[in-house]
């Protein structure tokens, strides 16, 4: 029975494809003139060549002589021009001319102001005006257009299907998207690719990212670092502070699956592959009741979430790693999505490789003159992702999706001519996830997705002159389970209500071969969470109120957190925004010095206890006004956030606090300002942050300081012009204040803790290090290889004036002299070049 299916469908393909291809057969324009001219009693004035190679569908026999020549000129990019009765003639139409469209919403007929048009997808695009309706002078007759507009489906036409109106403008209808995301508000902003939407997250689309300083390639976690209030305080994507937070108050989403690692080669790339990152939300703050943790900010990535109806596709390679991706739909229902990228390291010593191995392995025992300490070491990274879409009908959509990420170190040591002792580092996150997308009628919908995340870093330490194995193993295993309920009462009016549930787990263990030591810490937390959040849109205004409600079973305790999101635009130009939030968070990362990963990594994950390790928990306020007129888009905004439940081990201190435990505060109060002029041709900003970050631990003295991520004062801009059609540069720089840092007390640098010396830190973070500047630049160049396979070739500068600074300064005692101690920097990246090359279809 299940052949006699498979044979009825293959039938009933070959019958309709029989079928289709009748009814579209072509006839060669050349048979079709010899019957017009028997037809009509009439002759035909033209070029042999220019008609030898067109075919198309015969006119009906029904039609006029004028009325075929009307069809034959809809259908042909040719001119057909009858003379008299007696001749017609056929020309070359012009090499390339003008079009005029309007695009439109399919659900609602109403024009969509702000979409962005293409020509070949270059880097140049233009914005749809206020009208609705686009012209377009000298565009090639072989050209491709690209229509898209965020919350709609991007439509691609060939310039040729615009001739066929005539004069008339043609009509583009968008469909509106699967995935719900609020209004856009700037439709371009720094670069193509980001936008604002109305409840002040940034969106960034990595397809349709633009080139942006040093940068070769979208990467995602650096990309967010041009935004006010989003910097790295050591240079490092695995080390972002969102206005004065740590890397792990980052809630990390891919495809809705929690993530707890965020960047290859420790900290210099990010780990998730941008090819097939679509798109990224950023969010600050008046975050969304749906999602908790991540008390500083949540960074939310999604893939491809439509189903396409044709292979495509892209590959690319630049000097540190080489990738590719394919996106394959199997039928007009299901798609598979694969991608993969791999260090090219292992097999070709770059230059940028080099800088980024001694940026990264500075402040370790391997470094990077291998030669001088008789060792040698191998390290090599890889990602991989693969998603399944599946639409049962155009109410149900399922998606399951599944990620690795994989960075691994070997580090060999001569013991003597015969023995070599090898050390390992290994350090993985994988995710599996699920969706299910339902709309139940036209009010009512839901959303319900799960997922299952491990997190590993294991690392083997032979210390050769101790003779001694150290082993050490940090495990993080979360599952977790959501499910949204949306009601719309009206197109301006929505309600949103759920419940989710979270169980993690966390091993810590450590194990030392002699003398003989081992210790094996487990924890496990599960978490319970209803939300309920209305949303009010129209016209000038935007509100957004939702109440959570977390209860943490092992605790017994409760904990309610009320968002808020208000935007209120009182003139075209002029709106005022105002956000806050609480937020809490039950998973940290301490930062162990004495018992590090070979000196590479020293971060552990741990679970609360509600004891020494409390649940941190954030408010937040902030306030602003943004003014958008002619492609000008200026923004500030003050904010206030205090975070309380950190615990000194957290914060990495290189102080007189470096081994004790207390848990405290930090309160952060700044302002954020963003110019930015942005037109088709150039895009031009600069940005201010000023922070004023400190800790309180009432148990140590003195009990306020300066956070260890206390930037001041940062600024940084950028400029992006399009020099010819397919080519842009970009020219960009940052400056900021030092970090601040703790210098041993002048004088009397140690002092003495029974058999152990330790360095005499006078007043924590009283110093800082000198500012931190560097510039640089990129330069993209597009071209086609044919009118479906695109090509790109990328090189960007980071730090083209090779400015050395310095990102972290500690002390330790002088092994010669123990009452002295020895200074230690860490420098960030030195003059570093990039390249990419890349081919999409």
């Amino acid at each position: 029975m299940k052949y006699n299916k498979w044979l009825l469908f293959f039938f009933l393909f070959l019958v309709s494809f029989s079928y289709a291809q009748q009814k579209t057969a072509k006839t060669s324009l050349t048979d079709i003139i010899k019957t017009i001219e028997q037809r009509f009693s009439i002759k035909f004035s033209y070029a042999v060549e220019d008609v030898s190679h067109i075919s198309i569908e015969k006119p009906a026999e029904s039609l006029n002589l004028q009325e075929t020549i009307d069809y034959l000129n809809s259908k042909i990019l040719l001119n057909f021009k009858v003379l008299d009765n007696r001749y017609v003639t056929i020309s070359v139409l012009n090499k390339s001319f003008s079009i005029c469209g309007v695009v439109l919403a399919e659900d609602s007929k109403t024009t969509l102001p702000g979409a962005s048009v293409r020509i070949n997808n270059n880097s140049k695009w233009f914005i749809v005006p206020t009208n609705g309706i686009f012209n377009l002078q000298n565009v090639a007759l072989n050209a491709t257009i690209t229509i898209s507009y965020i919350g709609y489906e991007t439509r691609t036409f060939n310039a040729k299907e615009f001739f066929s109106e005539h004069n008339k403008c043609k009509e583009i209808y968008l469909k509106s998207g699967k995935e719900e995301l609020n209004p856009v508000l700037i439709n371009l902003f720094l670069t193509s690719g980001l936008q604002k939407t109305t409840d002040g997250s940034t969106v960034l689309n990595t397809k349709k990212f633009g080139i942006l300083p040093g940068l070769t390639e979208p990467d995602i976690l650096q990309s967010i670092q041009t935004l006010p209030g989003i910097e790295s305080s050591n240079e490092s994507i695995a080390n972002i502070n969102v206005r004065g937070g740590t890397n792990d108050q980052n809630l990390m989403l891919w495809d809705n699956i929690k993530m707890y690692h965020s960047g290859h080669f420790f900290g210099l790339i990010s780990a998730y592959n941008p090819n097939l990152t679509q798109k990224v939300v950023v969010t600050k703050n008046g975050t969304s009741a749906e999602y908790s943790d991540g008390v500083s900010s949540m960074i939310k990535m999604s893939t491809n979430n439509e189903i396409k109806d044709k292979i495509s596709g892209g590959g690319g390679i630049n000097l540190i790693s080489g990738d590719a991706f394919v996106e394959i739909p199997l039928t007009k229902n299901l798609e598979i999505d694969l991608s993969a990228r791999h260090s090219i390291i292992d097999r070709i010593n770059t230059a940028t490789y080099t800088n980024y191995y001694k940026k990264s392995f500075q402040d370790s025992e391997i470094n990077a003159d291998n030669s001088a300490t008789n060792s040698d070491s191998d390290f090599s990274f890889y990602d991989y992702t693969a998603k399944i879409l599946f639409d049962l009908n155009d109410k149900h959509q399922f998606r399951a999706n599944f990620i690795g990420i994989n960075n691994a170190l070997n580090y060999a040591e001569n013991q003597n001519q015969n023995t070599t002792k090898t050390s390992s580092l290994s350090q993985k996150n994988i995710g599996y996830g699920g969706t299910w997308k339902a709309q139940w009628n036209p009010k009512l919908s839901s959303f319900m997705s799960s997922y299952f995340s491990r997190y590993n870093i294991d690392a083997q330490d032979y210390r050769v002159n101790d003779d001694q194995l150290l082993s050490e193993a940090n495990e993080v295993i979360e599952t977790g389970t959501k499910l949204n309920v949306y009601y719309d009462f009206n197109p301006n009016l929505k309600l949103l209500a759920g419940y989710q549930i979270n169980e993690t787990g966390m091993l810590n263990q450590t194990r030392v071969s002699a003398p003989f030591y081992s210790s094996t810490k487990k924890k496990v937390l599960l978490n319970h969470a209803v939300f309920s959040e209305i949303e009010y849109n129209k016209k000038n205004s935007y509100l957004r109120l939702g109440m959570r409600l977390n209860y943490f079973q092992k605790f017994d305790k409760l904990v309610f957190e009320p968002r808020i999101n208000f935007r209120q635009k009182f003139t075209k130009e002029l709106a005022l925004k105002v956000e806050g939030e609480f937020k809490n968070q039950t998973t940290t990362q301490i930062i162990d010095f004495e018992d590090d990963f070979l000196g590479v990594e020293k971060r552990r994950w741990q679970l609360v206890n509600d004891q020494d390790i409390p649940i941190a928990r954030s408010k937040q306020l902030s306030a602003g006004i943004d003014f958008n007129t002619n492609n000008w888009n200026i923004e500030l905004t003050g904010f206030y956030k205090i975070v309380d439940g950190i615990t000194a081990s957290n914060q990495g201190f290189y102080n007189n606090f470096q081994f004790k435990k207390a848990f405290g505060s930090y309160t952060n109060k700044g302002i954020e300002f963003l110019i930015n002029k942005t037109t088709t041709q150039y895009s031009t900003w600069i940005s201010y942050t000023f922070n004023n970050n400190n800790y309180n631990f009432e148990s140590f003295t003195p009990s306020t300081f300066p956070s260890n991520v206390d930037i001041r004062h940062s600024v940084s801009c950028g400029f992006n012009y399009t020099v010819l059609k397919n080519l842009t540069v970009s020219v960009g720089g940052i400056w900021h204040n030092g970090i601040p840092y703790t210098k041993p007390v002048e004088g009397n640098e140690t002092i003495q803790n029974g058999n152990n010396t330790f360095v005499n830190y006078d007043a924590p973070n009283s110093l800082n290090l000198d500012d931190f500047i560097r510039l640089d630049t990129s330069i993209s160049y597009q071209f086609n290889f044919t009118s479906t396979v695109k090509g790109s070739l990328r090189a960007g500068i980071i730090n083209i004036t090779n400015q050395k600074n310095t990102i972290n300064r500690y002390y330790k005692v002088d092994p010669a002299t123990s009452g002295k101690t020895i200074e230690v920097n860490n420098y960030s990246l030195a003059f570093t070049p990039n390249v990419s090359f890349r081919v999409n279809f």
